[in-house]
């Protein structure tokens, strides 16, 4: 048999094999970031502990959770006291006093929605990102189009989980109860009230993700060739993907900011209902806060949150790119064999 005619298409990585890599990734990044954000509130409460009813934010590179400190909850977090001179101090003190577990304290909201998100989130990019190269012939804009689709896709599949995840943190339900809420809450507001909260995470997530991918791809390239690499290794993909995400967490920290006021302004009131005296316009929350503490007020939070972000998607996006090149050279290879195999018939 002709060799050209027994040679088969050329390999690619399937999507099964980006959402394998993609949720390896996600786990990862859960696993190596969530215990920076519990050692940080856990040196928050030992000045101002939380009383009872108020909220705060759990974010941990991936997503972030809104939990709330109800008496009798034996979340770690926020639970023990803590006696801790900065950040070194606090890691070796609860690992020895309380377990190494107690770092990982939240990591189950983590794995249940965040993982889920960021594979449809990454494979969706994919798979848009070579359906776009094989139509345009301009490929500079093509990670910030694929970029945008997926995290639209990505926040409208995953809001309705994260409305109802957030309320069963307001207290135990059962699944009847909860059952019993989202069938009410959809006969009186319709089902578009089960996607509250998207327009802020958007306004957040979508410019993230556009500038995000840009750069990753324009730094990558720019590594590449400084460093005389025709593929990205994983110390490129890396230093592109912290540089990225820094780049990125700067730039829509407001939109950040305005979430999080806004999910913490409708707990507060959350309890005398018909009194509409927050305000839950993007553009309103932000005159607020300028008004409030200026145009620096949009920015609080920078430095936690580039601690976070950038190596939370240094690690996301390196370990994706690994697993994808390691897919890649299995895909290869059994290519490899299979024409061999026919060669030889």
């Amino acid at each position: 048999m002709d060799t050209e005619q027994a040679k088969p298409a050329i390999s690619k990585v399937t999507p099964l094999q980006q959402m394998i890599a993609s949720c390896t990734g996600a786990i990862l990044t859960s696993l190596m970031v969530t215990p920076l954000d519990v050692v940080k509130i856990r040196l928050q409460l030992q000045n101002n502990p939380y009383s009872k009813r108020r909220c705060f934010l759990y974010c941990n590179g991936l997503m972030d959770h809104l939990h709330f400190c109800d008496e009798g909850s034996n979340k770690a977090w926020y639970k023990k006291p803590g006696r801790f001179r900065g950040t070194l101090d606090a890691f070796s003190k609860i690992i020895r006093n309380e377990g190494i577990k107690s770092l990982w304290s939240g990591l189950p909201p983590t794995l249940v929605m965040a993982v889920p998100a960021t594979v449809i989130y990454f494979t969706c990019y994919d798979q848009l990102s070579s359906f776009m190269k094989s139509k345009v012939e301009n490929e500079d804009y093509i990670p910030i189009f694929a970029g945008i689709i997926a995290r639209l896709g990505a926040v409208t599949v995953i809001s309705p989980l994260e409305l109802i995840r957030t309320k069963m943190q307001s207290k135990v339900f059962s699944y009847k109860e909860l059952h019993l809420f989202v069938k009410n809450k959809v006969s009186h507001d319709g089902w578009i009230s089960l996607w509250r909260g998207w327009s802020p995470t958007v306004m957040r997530d979508v410019p993230f993700s556009a500038l995000y991918w840009y750069n990753f791809e324009m730094f990558k390239k720019w590594l590449c060739k400084n460093s005389d690499k025709y593929e990205p290794t994983f110390g490129i993909n890396f230093t592109a993907g912290a540089m990225s995400g820094s780049i990125a967490s700067i730039v829509t920290l407001p939109f950040d900011v305005v979430k999080t006021h806004r999910q913490t302004k409708l707990w507060k009131y959350d309890i005398p209902q018909g009194q509409n005296t927050v305000p839950t316009s993007t553009w309103n929350i932000m005159k607020q806060i300028v008004s409030k503490d200026g145009i620096s007020g949009l920015f609080a939070g920078l430095i936690p949150r580039l601690i976070k972000v950038a190596p939370a998607c240094a690690i996301m996006v390196s370990t994706y790119e690994f697993g994808k090149t390691f897919f890649l050279q299995q895909n290869l290879k059994k290519q490899e064999i299979h024409t061999s195999a026919l060669v030889l018939k």
